[in-house]
């Protein structure tokens, strides 16, 4: 079993920066990748951002420029650090990860933690 734990969600001003963390625990034996989606009310979920288990990253291009994500491989974590938020930025923000366990690659998704950009 592979759980997915996020944290750092918040209400900040527009402008604003916020780190989000993402842990994986559990029966892992390798993680290909790891990323972040995020999920507007009355909107469905979409792609934010991604890096590789060889460390490309890949941005939606909403928030090229702004966001960056990073990887530390010993600890099964991945972080987003979200500068210049906008209002529209609101949204529960859930991690994935694609993690090889009990022999099987399968995606793993966390609990979602929310993040309110006010203007």
């Amino acid at each position: 079993q592979v759980q997915l734990v996020e944290s750092g969600g918040g209400l900040v001003q527009a402008g604003g920066s916020l780190r989000l963390s993402c842990a994986a625990s559990g029966s892992i034996f390798s993680i290909n990748g790891m990323g972040w989606y995020r999920q507007a009310p009355g909107k469905q979920r979409e792609f934010v951002a991604w890096s590789t288990g060889g460390g490309l990253t890949n941005y939606a291009d909403s928030v090229k420029g702004r966001f960056t994500i990073s990887r530390d491989n010993a600890k099964n974590t991945v972080y987003l650090q979200m500068n210049s938020l906008k209002p529209e930025d609101t949204a529960v923000y859930y991690c994935n990860g694609r993690v090889s366990s009990a022999g099987a690659l399968q995606s793993y998704w966390g609990q979602g933690t929310q993040v309110t950009v006010s203007s």
